[in-house]
């Protein structure tokens, strides 16, 4: 009796990379929006305006990108199985050595690969190509929506977090507070990404703390110099 069907880390790909990916981007660019601005000598509600539209502007932005991109991902696959379709039916017999091939090239001996090829083309011809020839999977498909969705919804969360800080503390310690605040999350952020997906802890943290803080660092010379300029 088969066992109960296990759990990989490589099945949350689709939707993690696009949720860290607007987190983290929503917590770094807003909080470097914010520092740049408050370092440029703008009031509370001048920074509050500047983040607030960075956040709607950002969300749409990772939303287009993401739909676009992975919408153009959708539609290399889509032609690839099409063409996949056509050499099945013109040449099946092809295909299905082209299959067994494949097979023993990955370690299996010539005439039980001709078997497993033989079986998988009667069972599903088309899955079996892609996924042993063409390297797609359930787990790997494009899904543009899935992934705008996750991406514009990450960053909204992601921005919040800085701007809240901004609203709320003292402006003249909103620089260090708002950084402060902001690697915090991005080290939380980096450190839950990690363990979600099987990785170091530690290491995830990190990478996206450096990361941050050096666009923050920036961000806020900028804002310096162009608000003592003007």
């Amino acid at each position: 009796m088969p066992g109960p069907s296990e759990r990989h880390y490589v099945d949350r790909i689709g939707w993690l990379r696009a949720a860290v990916l607007g987190a983290n981007d929503g917590i770094v660019s807003t909080a470097s929006l914010v520092v740049g601005v408050t370092a440029a000598g703008a009031g509370r509600s001048d920074i509050l305006i500047a983040g607030i539209a960075g956040l709607v502007a950002g969300a749409m932005s990772m939303a287009a990108g993401e739909y676009v991109s992975v919408s153009s991902q959708a539609d290399t696959e889509k032609a690839d199985l099409g063409r996949e379709q056509s050499e099945l039916d013109s040449d099946p017999a092809f295909e299905q050595d082209e299959l067994a091939a494949i097979y023993v090239r990955r370690g299996l001996d010539a005439p039980l690969a001709e078997q497993v090829a033989v079986q998988l083309m009667a069972h599903d011809a088309l899955a079996a190509h892609a996924r042993d020839e063409l390297g797609m999977s359930e787990i790997h498909a494009a899904r543009p929506l899935q992934a705008a969705l996750a991406s514009a919804g990450t960053f909204t969360v992601g921005a919040v977090m800085p701007l809240s800080l901004a609203a709320l503390v003292p402006l003249v310690s909103l620089i260090a507070i708002v950084s402060c605040g902001s690697l915090l999350f991005l080290g939380f952020l980096g450190g839950l990404a990690a363990k979600t997906g099987g990785a170091r802890v530690g290491v995830g943290a990190l990478r996206v703390t450096f990361w941050g803080a050096l666009a923050m660092a920036l961000t806020a010379t900028v804002g310096a110099i162009f608000g003592a300029a003007v």
